[in-house]
């Protein structure tokens, strides 16, 4: 009997894989033109990742959207210079609270996760002049589509009553935690959440991504410089 239920666990483990794959692959805004604006006239965002969880990086100003007045924590000082960027990515509350590393995921935390989901949250760090690389890919959008991703970010944030956003502690120094709305499943993740936003901005995007990898294969990595 055990060993009946370990292989109908790991068949569904299986068939999750090939049905986040599969949705990734589903094209939606395939129309590259709905986002992608000449660079005087467009917002440059990033999307980065570490292999396991994505966020969207985006310039803390500019003529259409201030996120200091979202987050102001984010505008404090980091070595002496004004961050220039925020990162804004989604995900479970207490992974994101209480889990350092993965090293520290407790086996419970894991199988709640993956049978009931969780509460989420909202983690915000700022950068000084982020790099791109292949782990922090730009892409351009329209001024447009940069006011609809700021709207459908928001709309993942329950209403402050018009006072400042209360912060909740977490494991990471530096960054800042919100409450969110939605409920953290395995297959309504971190990068389902951003592939959402971005589809939202009018970006070429899967279906459904619940894989950082599903989400990275629609944002081109940045040009190698030559020599």
């Amino acid at each position: 009997m055990l060993a009946r239920i370990l292989a109908g666990m790991a068949l569904a483990a299986g068939l999750f894989v090939l049905a986040g794959w599969a949705g990734a692959l589903i094209p939606r805004n395939n129309d590259a033109d709905s986002a992608a604006g000449p660079r005087a006239d467009g917002v440059e965002v990033m999307v980065e990742t570490n292999g396991i969880h994505t966020a969207i990086v985006m310039p803390m100003v500019t003529q259409d959207v201030d996120w200091r007045q979202d987050f102001p924590g984010v505008a404090l000082a980091r070595g002496g210079e004004m961050p220039t960027h925020v990162s804004i990515g989604w995900g479970e509350r207490e992974v994101f609270l209480d889990t350092p590393t993965w090293g520290d995921l407790k086996i419970g935390t894991a199988l709640r996760i993956a049978f009931a989901g969780g509460p989420s949250v909202m983690r915000v760090a700022s950068y000084v002049r982020p790099a791109p690389g292949p782990d922090h890919r730009p892409v351009v959008i329209s001024r447009a589509g940069y006011r609809r991703l700021a709207r459908s970010i928001r709309a993942s944030l329950p209403d402050a009553g018009g006072g400042p956003r209360q912060p909740l502690r977490g494991v990471e120094r530096g960054d800042t935690y919100y409450a969110a709305l939605g409920h953290y499943t395995l297959a309504n993740s971190c990068n389902t959440w951003t592939g959402e936003r971005l589809a939202d901005a009018g970006l070429p995007m899967g279906r459904w991504t619940p894989f950082a990898g599903g989400v990275m294969r629609w944002i081109e990595p940045p040009a190698t410089p030559g020599p």
